[in-house]
């Protein structure tokens, strides 16, 4: 038996066994198979990269989401809006991999045509790990951002409930020999998925890291509830803000319909934005990749704490873990896999086959 990174005893799993299995659910689910293996490749993804918030422990919520009402596996989404540089995509409350792989190869369809592209994306549910998308463009030699407003989750600075979003965003630029340079964070000094996920394993959260449901400090998993702030007002700030652009620029609020509990606030929703940017339009783009390089060179020079191994850019553990876990496989913890065995269960499927640990 391995361990995760939890250090709770884990199964391991390769990309390719995870992927068919997520996809398997999600078409028993009521998914067509195109949109079902966009979602399974998004969440494995993310485990692949060590993001296991954001990976196949997400499949339980979906199914959970699909039979509320909430996440809509047939969705018609449709253009609302376009203009030679920005589409607004109406998303029918599809699974936000699907809308979200759409918003941004509209957003690099539009960059292609005008140098920069906007895809607003208006009433999808949770976006998964913004980082592959603005990959996805990066790997088309764009520079790339995405944000995503949610439900409320996290403390606004000052208060001791969850007034704003966790709010992800992510930036992705194309880069040399080392690669794309993917940012892929959210406002939160913790993540929710990573709170759901140590309250699943066991795993106690850093001191002052969250609140529980009275709005007190919790160190233990099982009562903590809220995130608090990066930053304090910075990243609370910054969470209110995605909210204007992300949710308010579509005619589409999210926090204020929550935290007046309203019924439409008490249903699952998010809205994103994908944003690309034609680096061929205002610049020699090889050039642009060999500063990028240069950059990070500089930055890896620079004198090192003596506590730090190695000085890290944006998204390089991430790339390390990938090359590892798919030579190696994903380790799952065993609650987790638990929880994904009952789904499977429920849904009449197999699970998926099992590496030697």
């Amino acid at each position: 038996m391995s361990r995760s990174a939890t250090g709770q005893a884990a199964v391991i799993a390769t990309a390719d066994a995870l992927e068919r299995f997520a996809r398997d659910v999600f078409v028993r689910a009521g998914m067509p198979e195109a949109h079902a293996g966009i979602v399974a490749d998004v969440l494995v993804w993310a485990d692949l990269r060590g993001v296991e918030s954001h990976g196949v422990m997400r499949i339980p919520r979906y199914v959970e989401l699909i039979g509320a009402g909430d996440l809509n596996p047939t969705p018609a989404m449709s253009v609302r809006t376009e203009t030679a540089a920005a589409v607004l995509i109406e998303a029918d409350r599809a699974a936000g991999p699907v809308a979200m792989t759409s918003a941004m190869t509209a957003a690099v369809r539009k960059a292609r045509e005008a140098g920069v592209g906007l895809a607003l994306v208006r009433g999808t549910t949770h976006t998964g790990a913004l980082g592959y998308y603005t990959l996805m463009a990066a790997q088309e030699g764009m520079a790339a951002l995405a944000l995503a407003g949610t439900v409320p989750l996290m403390a606004y600075h000052g208060a001791r409930a969850a007034g704003v979003g966790t709010s992800p965003i992510s930036i992705a630029v194309p880069g040399g020999d080392r690669g794309p340079v993917v940012l892929d964070m959210g406002m939160g000094l913790i993540s929710m998925g990573k709170l759901v996920q140590a309250r699943k394993t066991g795993q106690p959260i850093p001191e002052g890291w969250a609140l529980d449901g009275h709005g007190d400090p919790a160190t233990d998993p099982r009562a903590a509830r809220i995130p608090l702030p990066l930053g304090g007002p910075k990243g609370s700030g910054l969470s209110l803000m995605i909210e204007c652009i992300t949710s308010l620029v579509v005619s589409n609020p999210i926090l204020a319909e929550a935290l007046e509990g309203t019924a439409e606030g008490r249903r699952h929703k998010q809205n994103g934005l994908a944003l690309a940017i034609d680096l061929a339009r205002f610049g020699d783009p090889r050039s642009f990749r060999r500063e990028v390089d240069r950059l990070i060179r500089a930055l890896k020079a620079l004198p090192r704490d003596p506590d730090v191994d190695e000085i890290l850019m944006p998204g390089e553990r991430g790339s390390r873990t990938l090359e590892r876990r798919r030579r190696e496989g994903i380790p799952i913890p065993r609650a987790i896999f638990e929880e994904l065995k009952a789904v499977a269960d429920r849904l009449g499927l197999p699970m998926f086959p099992l590496t030697a640990s």
